[in-house]
């Protein structure tokens, strides 16, 4: 007589749920207990997103970052099945594939993702552009191309946020588009990346007077039009032109994970167990930028692909010891240190006693995401590539 083999289901192909299954089946398991693996993703490509930058300044191409999931996953026994969720069923124990199509699993990994709220301001969603996903990058890229060849003077460019994403994506585009590029930054905040650490905040201050980006601080957008944005500063409304509006701010689960019959905080994200189980539901996993993440102490933590990469690891680890009856380990986080681009060339590293900057930092950031790219074969692909390339082009 032969047991079934329990399955594991992850919803979600990004840093969180690729990790996790990829860990998962690097484990050690006996033959009767080892699962089947099946990850879920809406897309083909798995995004390397730390390095989406790279794509407006073409330092990179969509193979390097985006490698097909059919690709990542050849030398492994997980399955890849692309589609659209539709419905999550935890009483019969199934997803629901494009309204059509029923997976069942013994146990569901949540890694969905987040989505950035543009419904919050009028016309933001119609006409402002996101920085999350590579059709976001494709859509920024091509706008920008159509303002680069048109008779335009200036090119104004409006980026919403001073976060770390707002800050790297204002100094990539200003570097793209030389003298003839006009950016401004927009926080709500006294000052720009006010999470990260002394040494990048400085740093990164320098690399915008450099550029000569605008910062319009303590203030709030109130509307955004096909060439205009209204900024509210101090109870005041001034309405200025724009060509190109990015939305770098927020963070916002998806209408499926709403629906979801699970304990959530007053946004909307997920409630889970330090050993991240979802609170009151065994067998039921959720990581990444769907979940009230904190460190050890209790401490919030933000939703960045480094959280979401270590949380991988003990999901994968808590769901191989409960099928094998072994006692489950409570997540640490472990700030391993902050890292951005700070345009073509550059960038900003701090963290491990290190504090580096300059193209010194560009070259170590650039290391260290080659050394988290999903697998052995893809690392050699594009180290081979970035340590060609500067050849190839001497030589051309």
């Amino acid at each position: 007589m032969t047991t079934q083999k329990p399955c594991i289901c992850i919803v979600g192909g990004g840093f969180g749920g690729l990790y996790t299954a990829l860990r998962l089946d690097s484990l050690l398991w006996q033959l009767e207990t080892k699962p089947e693996i099946i990850l879920i993703d809406k897309s083909d490509r798995f995004l390397f997103s730390p390095l989406l930058y790279e794509l407006i300044t073409e330092e990179l191409q969509t193979w390097e970052i985006a490698p097909p999931f059919e690709e990542i996953l050849s030398d492994t026994s997980i399955v890849f099945r692309q589609g659209c969720v539709t419905h999550m069923n935890l009483k019969t124990q199934q997803v629901i594939l494009d309204s059509v199509s029923a997976i069942s699993y013994n146990y569901l990994v949540i890694a969905a993702g987040g989505k950035t709220p543009l419904d919050i301001v009028p016309g933001a969603k119609l006409h402002a552009i996101p920085f999350k996903t590579l059709n976001d990058a494709y859509r920024i890229k091509e706008k920008l191309r159509l303002l680069e060849e048109s008779e335009a003077e200036k090119i104004r460019v409006a980026i919403v946020g001073g976060g770390y994403s707002g800050v790297e994506i204002a100094c990539k585009i200003a570097d793209r588009l030389g003298e003839k590029g006009r950016i401004r930054i927009i926080d709500r905040g006294e000052q720009i990346l006010d999470s990260a650490s002394k040494f990048n905040q400085e740093t990164g201050i320098k690399a915008l007077e450099k550029r000569q980006i605008w910062l319009d601080l303590e203030t709030e957008v109130t509307e955004v039009q096909s060439d205009t944005i209204s900024l509210r500063y101090k109870g005041i409304v001034d309405t200025i032109p724009v060509d190109l509006v990015i939305w770098t701010v927020g963070n916002q689960v998806s209408q499926l994970t709403k629906q979801l019959p699970l304990e959530k905080t007053e946004t909307g994200l997920l409630k889970i167990k330090p050993t991240l189980e979802v609170l009151n539901r065994n067998g039921i996993y959720a990581l990444g930028d769907i979940v009230e993440s904190k460190d050890a102490t209790g401490k919030k933590l933000p939703a960045t692909a480094q959280v979401a990469f270590q949380q991988s690891d003990y999901c994968a680890w808590n769901i191989w010891a409960s099928i094998n009856h072994k006692p489950q380990l409570p997540f640490r986080y472990q700030p391993l240190g902050e890292m951005m681009a700070l345009g073509i060339d550059n960038a900003a590293l701090s963290g491990l006693g290190l504090q580096l900057n300059g193209s010194v930092a560009y070259i170590a950031r650039r290391l260290i995401y080659l050394y988290r790219l999903p697998n052995l074969q893809h690392q050699l692909r594009v180290g081979l590539n970035w340590i060609t390339q500067p050849l190839v082009e001497l030589l051309s």
